[in-house]
């Protein structure tokens, strides 16, 4: 079993240094309490409701930063992973909506958003590459972020490339929803996971930013779509998942959500892709 977290944090907007700080006690805080596997929201080195492409750029940083190297030391003694948004200033000098990828050897890969939201499109260059899958000391890990999970094709073409689970730091603004529901982006999300047969692990954020609110809706989901972990009073939600389970695609023995597919009557989606 994996004790996988999502660490639900409150980012102090456009403080480097606090939000170095904060990461860096919540991955200590969750591998104390047994996790190998830690999420943290989208942006979480930097907050997030941007007044200007100028203030994200003043705390956008590159895969270089000391805080990675941070993270990995806290995660070496257990052999685990850490999954955190950051803004990332690229070697092309854009910024980006990114998320890094973090084991004890360092940063295994960077994930650029590809789906912006709203005026993220004023802050942020889209990615241009599709979501990796990680080969991790845990097992294979997919990345998206936030909006991506609201585009099937992304959690699938992940959950076809071997993901066993799926890590999505996420800032998900606050929605009223009927009475007995949950926020729409978890049932996406639990959707997903049970289309895909894969585990998913959403860490939201907390707190109030420039007026601005928050689902505070962290989940870890199992690779059957239930939700099995949300937000403690210390605004962790953690699990034990059976990675293995990702693997079984089956519904019963005449059923496989993967076998079954007919991608040659999916029009624009190629066999290849989706």
């Amino acid at each position: 079993m994996t004790r996988v977290t999502c660490c639900q944090l409150a980012p102090v907007i456009a403080d480097l240094d606090a939000n170095v700080r904060l990461t860096t006690e919540a991955i200590r805080s969750a591998v104390a309490a047994g996790a190998q596997v830690v999420v943290l929201p989208e942006l979480a080195t930097s907050g997030y409701v941007f007044e200007s492409a100028d203030e994200a750029r003043a705390v956008a940083i590159t895969t270089d930063h000391a805080l990675f190297a941070e993270w990995a030391s806290i995660v070496r003694p257990v052999n685990g992973v850490v999954i955190g948004g950051f803004a990332e200033v690229g070697d092309d000098g854009l910024l980006y909506n990114s998320a890094a990828v973090v084991d004890g050897t360092g940063v295994l890969a960077v994930y650029r958003k590809v789906h912006l939201w709203a005026r993220e499109k004023l802050v942020f260059e889209p990615g241009s590459a599709e979501p990796p899958v990680v080969d991790t000391p845990i097992g294979r890990i997919g990345v998206v972020i936030c909006f991506d999970l609201e585009f099937p094709e992304f959690t699938r073409s992940v959950a076809l490339r071997g993901a066993e689970l799926i890590a999505a730091p996420t800032n998900w603004p606050r929605e009223t929803v009927p009475a007995g529901e949950r926020v729409p982006e978890v049932t996406v999300s639990m959707a997903a996971a049970y289309s895909n047969h894969v585990a998913i692990a959403c860490c939201d954020r907390a707190g109030r930013e420039r007026g601005q609110d928050w689902n505070e809706a962290s989940c870890v989901i199992d690779e059957r779509g239930w939700v099995i972990a949300t937000p403690d009073s210390h605004g962790f939600a953690s699990a034990d998942l059976d990675l293995a389970l990702s693997h079984d695609k089956s519904m019963g023995s005449l059923v496989d959500v993967f076998g079954d597919r007919r991608p040659e009557l999916y029009g624009a989606l190629t066999s290849d892709q989706f």
